[in-house]
Parts: C-alpha cells; structure tokens; sequence
C-alpha cells in the first residue's frame, strides 16, 4: 500500500474501542445501572449512543426517557462501576502495540481524538501504558460539537500542523467515521460492538477486523 510514505503524514486515533477494549466495559456498566434505577436500557437505545460525546448522550436520553430522567445520577452511578472494573483491567486491542511501533519506524506522527474528555484520555492511555506513544491529544471537552461533526478531527490535526486530508484517521464507531469523513480525512474502521451500515462503509476508506491487519494494509 502506498499511503504511508506517501500523501500520509499523521494516523489520529480513536480510544475506546479502537485502542483499548473497553466498550464492554462501559456497555455493562450502563446495563448495570440501569437495572439498578429502574429503568430498561435496549440494545439499540444504547447503541445509538456509541462513539458520542456526554452532551449528545444527554440529548438522546432524554429524548428515549423524557425530561425527568435521572441523568446525573445515572452517569455518576455507571462512572463508579466503570472506574471501579478499568482500574481493576484495562484491556488494550490485539496488534495496537505493533500497529503504533511500525508507525514510529515510519516517523509518522500519531495523535488521539477521543469524544471522552480529556483528563479522562490521559488516565486511561497513562493506566494502559500507552500514553509516551502520542504527540498529541484531543479530548471531547475541547470542542464544541462532538462526533458525527468534524472539529474534533480538524481540532487534532489543526494541532499536529498537518492538512486534515493528509491524516488516516482510525475508528470503531459510525459517528466517528462520520466525523473524519466530513473532516477530509481518510477513514479507516475497525469496528467493536457495531457492525458498520452499508451507508458507514461506503464513507470508510476500508474496514478492517482487527488492528493487525491495519497495519498489515499500510505495509
């Protein structure tokens, strides 16, 4: 393949779900609290809420659930479940380690453009032990649209200094894909709990079933 040597010059990174394996983590712990308030959560309400920033996330809940929805509490309640699991494991992805040092020996500069906020970035990356491997990150919290809009992906590469249709940018979720193709960039997918519409993977540049064979493609 001859991206990489080529017009590439940075891979930007998704994080849950891309790099660590922690949706099921996150999906159990909404499933978890939800049953613990109350309420049902279906699989395709949670679903719609995959790869989106807490402002969207708020937005849709209190579309399924109404107004009185007690968010707050259950963010807070699902947060402690969460934290209490990814402290105790926080999974990466097979063939992310190989993927970022095949990158480094390319000197191809790497960053992170992740809907969670950003000190929440920095400790999961920091506890993963992966967090030496980026110039650059971008949390949710420094834009004022979340994925499907572009301005995280045009934030991170506005930051690298790199024209955004120069950037490979690497995702799990169709709001993500959304976003790097409405930012120019190419779309790279490897998709986690959601297999990718026929809409999705015609805006993927290629979809992939593993992070191994990302970067088995660009070799």
């Amino acid at each position: 393949m001859s991206l990489i040597g080529g017009k590439i010059a940075a891979v930007i990174f998704d994080m849950d779900g891309l790099m660590l394996d922690t949706e099921r983590i996150s999906r159990d712990a909404w499933f978890r609290t939800f049953a613990e308030m109350g309420y049902i959560l279906t699989k395709s309400d949670y679903m719609r809420v995959i790869g989106r920033n807490r402002y969207d996330t708020e937005v849709i809940m209190r579309q399924i659930y109404g107004p009185d929805f007690p968010l707050d509490a259950i963010y807070a309640r699902s947060k402690a479940h969460y934290a209490a699991e990814i402290a105790r494991d926080l999974p990466i992805k097979p063939g992310l380690l190989p993927l970022l040092h095949w990158l480094e020996q390319q000197h191809i500069p790497k960053a992170v453009a992740s809907s969670t906020e950003r000190a929440g970035v920095e400790y999961k990356l920091g506890r993963a032990g992966i967090l030496q491997h980026f110039s650059m990150i971008v949390g949710g919290d420094e834009v004022a649209r979340g994925k499907p809009e572009p301005d995280i992906f045009l934030l991170a590469a506005a930051k690298l200094q790199i024209n955004p249709v120069q950037c490979i940018a690497l995702e799990d979720s169709e709001p993500g894909i959304c976003a790097a193709h409405a930012a120019g960039m190419i779309p790279f997918m490897v998709p986690d709990l959601k297999a990718p519409s026929d809409d999705i993977r015609k805006l993927a540049y290629q979809v992939f079933d593993s992070l191994h064979a990302v970067k088995q493609f660009l070799e």
